[in-house]
């Protein structure tokens, strides 16, 4: 069977192109390696995503968004894809099989940022964190390290807020990246402080996290800091994907045009995957609605 679309990853790019590509009656197969929803899964609230007023939990706006896609009648296939095959049929390989499609829309994301600090490998997933909904029960009244300035450290410190006792935020600028209004909510929080132009060294500790060594970077005096849990969130590196004939940039993304075309015909890519500026929930529905416009284009003049 010769699909007229394959979508690479079930994130938020990926589920709206399938719906705009379904709605189109193509014949779409969505490919997800875990679970439909990619990042915002993990995501307490989003506070800046249309038509939510209050914001929306993101695990729910994922399983709305999958419901969606199933009901509209994608075809969702759980694996992982290793390859994509250029040519006049494309070849999408996975783990367990291989599909052939008239185009391919690649929307595989990125992944969490790590510290790489001597410690960090050793702790990962029991003292070091990179979701704050998923495991700051754990930390009732302990005190817990944040890294990272962006919105997303901001927002998961105020999560954070509600369980642990004393939560810091190491950054490593003299400002905080994060919008204003975060910003606001994160000063109301009274168990919430700030260490800025300051980087994390080294994590110390037997069986569980004891401290961590952090380095000033005004003074490069280096002080411990007695923490029961360390978060990260210091941004995304682009998820890698074999696909032949296309071009990347520097960082790993796929370039594109803003019509979500990639350098090679009946390539297209979408959401945070995709070269671009700005990398929100919001960008990645309309990058996708966008991507499977093209592709229905594309189709429609082979």
């Amino acid at each position: 069977m010769v699909y007229d679309v394959v979508i690479v990853g079930g994130g938020p790019a990926g589920l709206s192109a399938a719906i705009y590509s379904s709605r189109a009656m193509l014949k779409t197969l969505l490919i997800e390696k875990n679970g439909c929803g990619g990042q915002i899964t993990a995501t307490d609230l989003l506070e800046n995503y249309p038509g939510f007023n209050g914001g929306v939990n993101g695990f729910d706006l994922a399983v709305k968004l999958e419901t969606q896609v199933r009901d509209l009648g994608t075809k969702i296939v759980y694996d992982e894809v290793t390859e994509v095959k250029n040519g006049s049929v494309k070849k999408v390989v996975t783990v367990n099989s291989v599909y052939e499609s008239k185009t391919v829309i690649i929307a595989v994301g990125t992944r969490i940022k790590e510290m790489n600090i001597p410690g960090e490998a050793k702790f990962m997933g029991r003292g070091v964190s990179f979701c704050a909904i998923c495991d700051a029960p754990f930390y009732r009244e302990k005190e817990v390290l944040v890294v990272g300035g962006g919105d997303s450290a901001i927002q998961e410190s105020i999560y954070l807020a509600k369980f642990a006792k004393k939560v810091t935020i190491l950054h490593r600028r003299n400002k905080l990246k994060a919008t204003k209004t975060l910003q606001e909510r994160m000063i109301s929080c009274r168990n919430i402080s700030v260490m800025y132009n300051t980087v994390p060294k080294e994590i110390i500790g037997e069986k569980h996290i004891e401290k961590i060594i952090v380095t000033d970077l005004e003074t490069n005096h280096d002080k411990y800091l007695k923490v029961d849990g360390i978060f990260v969130f210091i941004g995304f590196v682009p998820n890698s994907l074999v696909v032949t004939g296309i071009t990347f940039d520097e960082q790993g993304c796929i370039i594109t045009d803003e019509d979500m075309r990639a350098s090679n015909d009946g390539i297209f890519a979408c959401g945070d995957i995709r070269q671009k500026h700005l990398r929100q929930v919001v960008t990645a529905v309309s990058d996708g609605a966008q991507a499977a416009v093209s592709a229905e284009n594309y189709i429609n003049n082979i």
